[in-house]
């Protein structure tokens, strides 16, 4: 699979909520879910291994914090974030955006 899917496998006929099935080339997720944060392409105090032993198939981080720390060279040296991080499952990136604006300069 080289692309990304999600389909919405049920609803809440009271609600807006939804389950839904997101595939991507290195994982399934079923949704919602919990996703461990790695803003900086870390784990805090927890090894890929021991995240992906939780049942955990995808993680977030920040884009923004990663083009600071690390940086894009370091990444691009280890050929990507997946082998950055050592995390070989779904990896979800917000933009930062957010953060661009609010973060004291």
């Amino acid at each position: 699979m080289n692309r990304m899917k999600f389909e919405i496998v049920a609803r809440d006929p009271r609600s807006r909520a939804r389950k839904g099935i997101l595939e991507t080339p290195h994982a399934i997720t079923e949704t919602p879910v919990f996703m461990p944060v790695g803003t900086h392409a870390a784990l805090k105090a927890i090894t890929p291994r021991d995240v992906a032993e939780t049942g955990a198939t995808i993680v977030l981080a920040n884009t923004y914090h990663l083009f600071l720390k690390p940086g894009t060279t370091l990444i691009e040296k280890f050929d990507g974030l997946h082998r950055f991080m050592g995390w070989n499952r779904s990896i979800l990136t917000d933009s930062g955006g957010f953060q661009v604006f609010s973060l004291p300069k």
